[in-house]
């Protein structure tokens, strides 16, 4: 029984028509001047930010432990209008947390990535017009060794030091 029915989605969807949008809006406009829409094209579906996280001695440390609602195929979560409402714990990636917490984003993070003064890699959905560019390129969750946050009895037996997180 699901407790929301989500809308079908299809991740390609968002990158069906962007002449809406100024072109490369991430390079003209700092964060704090994106529109909802735009903040959200940023992301590039990677799903890390899904991971579950330790703070060991003040350093914020990766685990291959992924949110129950994370769909390991898409990297999306499955709840993603009502995530706040049926988990406690999540996070909301807002302006906020990349300015005051950029550690529990991932490295290759575009919010993280464009608040160092770079630019956006060239496997960004944004770049290629693809939503499976992320998929392809290697950087998102998809295929790797992941486990779900029900399962996990030690948290720090799933710690991970992947090169992008």
């Amino acid at each position: 029984m699901k407790l929301w029915p989500e809308k079908p989605f299809n991740p390609q969807d968002r990158y069906k028509d962007l002449s809406s949008f100024e072109t490369e809006f991430w390079k003209k406009k700092p964060l704090s001047e994106l529109s909802k829409a735009e903040w959200e094209l940023l992301c590039d579906g990677c799903g890390k930010c899904c991971l579950n996280k330790l703070d060991i001695r003040g350093r914020v440390q990766f685990t291959n432990a992924r949110c129950r609602f994370l769909d390991e195929k898409t990297c999306l979560c499955k709840i993603y209008e009502h995530r706040f409402e049926k988990v406690f714990d999540c996070r909301d990636i807002d302006l906020k947390t990349v300015l005051n917490e950029p550690e529990i984003l991932p490295k290759t993070c575009a919010y993280r990535l464009l608040t160092e003064g770079k630019d956006l890699p060239d496997w960004h959905p944004l770049i290629t017009g693809s939503a499976d560019s992320i998929h392809t390129a290697g950087q998102s969750l998809k295929g790797r060794p992941l486990i779900s946050e029900t399962e996990v009895k030690d948290y720090e037996d799933h710690l991970v030091d992947w090169p992008d997180l």
